[in-house]
């Protein structure tokens, strides 16, 4: 996991917004999504489209995964934002309400024919009920593509249901969703927190996708992003442990039964282990 690249914390910023970009500038958050779509006005899409582009160019964000998100296919901005995104060359195209592989594959020919470097992948955003039936072929669709993100705001209006503490609603989406990503050996961000003032609700939605298994977590606020590096980052007793464990495992080989802690240690959990401290050097990597 030597090129893991952390993604604790993905804010989507108004790319209308200079004020918002400028920001960005400063804030610890493993990646920004430069948003065109729902935070734009219309008659501002085309200036927020250059700033976007600009800002991806500028060379001021540091190690942060900078990404552009789309107009959905079919919208009358959708061609020309992708047009412009590849031609700034992000590390993602962001494209919402993804529904098919065929999508995948037409935004992933889309994006070579405009130019797109090799460096800037495809994320596509799951966020309706034909998309979660359809996601295992969607994560599989395409080589460029090497996210999903969960649009839980979109999943939850399109199913009638509620937004609720603990999001049972949603659950067997998410991890539908989860299960996809992970057959296909890709990342998988969780949805936004909607309410901003609610600290403990958002920490403890943070530790529920952390224990699903996402790799973190978009936000629509400067003020979460501290909580969700916290939530997504091995924690100093994980390192330690995991330190401890493949030591155990190096000196135990041969030995027939290995045990750390009083637990027998197998190669998953070595495996576990080792992920652990490539996530952990990989943050420490990012300053």
């Amino acid at each position: 996991m030597s090129d893991f690249t952390p993604l604790r914390s993905v804010l989507y910023m108004p790319s209308s917004n200079a004020k918002a970009l400028e920001k960005a500038k400063t804030l610890p958050a493993d990646g920004i999504i430069f948003d065109l779509e729902d935070a734009v006005a219309p008659d501002a899409k085309p200036a927020a489209r250059e700033a976007a582009a600009a800002a991806v160019g500028s060379g001021e964000y540091g190690r942060r995964t900078l990404t552009i998100r789309v107009n959905a296919i079919g919208t009358e901005w959708h061609a020309a934002d992708l047009v412009a995104a590849a031609a700034a060359g992000p590390h993602a195209v962001v494209v919402p309400k993804v529904n098919t592989p065929d999508e995948v594959r037409g935004l992933a020919t889309a994006l070579e024919s405009a130019g797109a470097p090799a460096h800037t992948k495809l994320w596509a955003m799951i966020e309706t009920p034909e998309a979660i039936f359809n996601v295992r072929e969607i994560a599989a669709a395409s080589h460029r593509l090497t996210a999903l993100v969960m649009g839980t705001n979109d999943l939850v209006k399109e199913l009638y249901a509620e937004h609720v503490p603990g999001r049972a609603p949603i659950v067997a989406s998410l991890h539908t969703a989860l299960l996809a990503a992970r057959a296909a050996g890709i990342a998988i961000l969780d949805g936004v927190f909607n309410d901003v003032k609610n600290v403990d609700g958002f920490l403890a939605e943070c530790e529920q996708g952390r224990q699903m298994g996402f790799d973190g977590k978009t936000l629509i606020h400067p003020g979460q992003v501290e909580g969700a590096n916290t939530a997504y980052a091995p924690s100093e007793q994980a390192v330690e442990d995991a330190r401890g464990l493949i030591q155990a495992w190096e000196d135990g080989k041969g030995a027939g039964v290995v045990t750390y802690n009083g637990r027998m240690v197998e190669n998953l959990h070595v495996e576990s282990a080792e992920r652990t401290l490539a996530i952990h050097e990989a943050i420490l990597a990012l300053g």
